[in-house]
């Protein structure tokens, strides 16, 4: 479908984006033939190391300690990274700033010239924008974070000079499949043959193991190819080739985030000789890391906590760090979800850290009404007395609002979820009271 872009002329970014969410008849379309074709004609390509990431969680975090521990070491780097909270501008940063309504306006219109007649998704087209974008721009190196499972992911037109798969499990079983293996299989597809392939998961899924050998990626495991020592002070990392010892812990905070780290350790040391860093630069790029709505930790009272936890194996991981924040007399959660995710899986490790309920609707016809939230809550034998409450709101601001009313300073909000949970408790921060 064609759109009306070729006969008027769109003057800023918010109506490039409103005609993009438009114009194509889903909203994910998997496969890679339109994009790669899109791509060629445009003729996009990297002058410099490539670094792809892909996982069920971490994804974002591992690409944020990479940018920072590269930038710390005096490299042009570009992020390509998403999906955004407030301002679209979020997924494509330039030297750690993120571009222009310009600079993205520009690119856009490059891909609008070179598509002629093939339909591409918002998410496909805005890719293609980005990676046109970083490829125009003198940089050192770029880092691109994967949408959606890996293998049919628009991303992966690109070959990456290193790939890291973070963890695996299950989400989008829709389109990945039900499975570890076979969402394993799915992320191994950003792998290339002949270039480093790094998994930080524990556990790898066989499949993934076998893609790589098959195609006769060098594969690189954690526990097998490079490891973590750690103490409550320091860390250290070992690698094939390189230590690196006393190092403080990541900026980012969570039980996972050493994971992360090795996996952004082991692709330095795979590009060491195109990018050396030194131990200092590593030391002050991962305590200097930042990235929104990763347990993310607000100045104040109450406190307030910001996690885009939306799957089980992401709801344990904030459950773990819940409980290691110390005491509060009560926790207040502001939730909202999609309706395609394993909720009762996430209530599950989250339904007894939780006193009072703040249950919201989200801006999507795909996410679950607060009705639909509540009666998971129900099922799941969220208790109802003078101790614990369920209440719902039309969105996640209104959610937060309410519950900023009714904590205590010694109290403590979580708000979690889909992004877009996360993304409306910001705007009402952001919003003058």
């Amino acid at each position: 479908m064609n759109s009306s872009i070729e006969n008027t002329r769109l003057e800023s970014l918010s109506d490039w984006l409103a005609v993009l969410e438009k114009r194509h008849n889903k909203e994910i379309d998997m496969g890679l033939a339109r994009v790669a074709s899109v791509k060629e004609r445009l003729g996009v390509s990297f002058r410099c190391p490539v670094i792809m990431v892909a996982g069920t969680n971490g994804k974002g975090s591992t690409c944020a300690m990479l940018e920072s521990v590269l930038l710390q070491a005096g490299y042009r780097v570009g992020l390509y990274i998403k999906p955004h909270f407030l301002d679209f501008n979020e997924r494509a940063r330039l030297n750690g700033i993120p571009a222009s309504d310009h600079e993205l306006i520009r690119a856009f219109e490059k891909v609008e010239a070179a598509r002629a007649d093939t339909s591409l998704t918002y998410f496909e087209f805005t890719t293609l924008a980005i990676c046109q974008l970083m490829a125009d721009t003198e940089l050192d190196v770029v880092i691109l974070e994967v949408g959606l499972g890996g293998r049919l992911d628009a991303v992966n037109v690109i070959d990456a000079d290193v790939s890291i798969v973070t963890s695996i499990d299950i989400d989008h079983t829709d389109y990945l499949g039900d499975t570890r293996e076979k969402i394993g299989f799915e992320k191994a597809g950003i792998f290339r043959s002949g270039r480093v392939a790094i998994c930080s998961d524990p556990q790898p899924p066989q499949s993934l193991i076998d893609h790589a050998n098959e195609i006769g990626a060098d594969l690189r495991l954690f526990g097998r190819d490079f490891n973590y020592s750690a103490d409550k002070q320091q860390w250290n990392f070992g690698g094939r080739e390189q230590r690196r010892n006393s190092l403080a812990y990541p900026g980012l905070r969570g039980a996972n985030q050493l994971l992360n780290a090795c996996a952004v350790l082991a692709a330095l040391e795979a590009l060491r000789f195109q990018l050396p860093v030194g131990a200092q630069e590593v030391r002050s790029g991962l305590v200097m890391v930042e990235l929104p709505g990763r347990f993310q930790v607000m100045p104040g009272r109450p406190v307030v906590v910001l996690d885009v936890a939306h799957n089980p194996h992401a709801a344990a991981a904030l459950s773990q760090n819940l409980d290691n924040m110390g005491f509060h007399a009560y926790t207040y959660a502001v939730f909202g979800s999609m309706l395609d995710k394993d909720i009762a899986g996430v209530l599950a490790h989250m339904k007894d850290k939780i006193d009072h309920w703040c249950v919201c609707d989200l801006p999507l016809p795909r996410a679950a009404t607060a009705v639909q939230l509540e009666q998971q809550l129900q099922a799941a034998g969220i208790p109802q007395d003078a101790e614990h409450s369920v209440q719902k709101f039309i969105s996640p601001e209104e959610a937060y609002a309410f519950a900023m009313s009714k904590a205590g300073e010694n109290d403590r909000i979580v708000v979690f979820g889909s992004f877009l949970t996360v993304a409306g408790a910001m705007r009402a921060r952001r919003s003058p009271q």
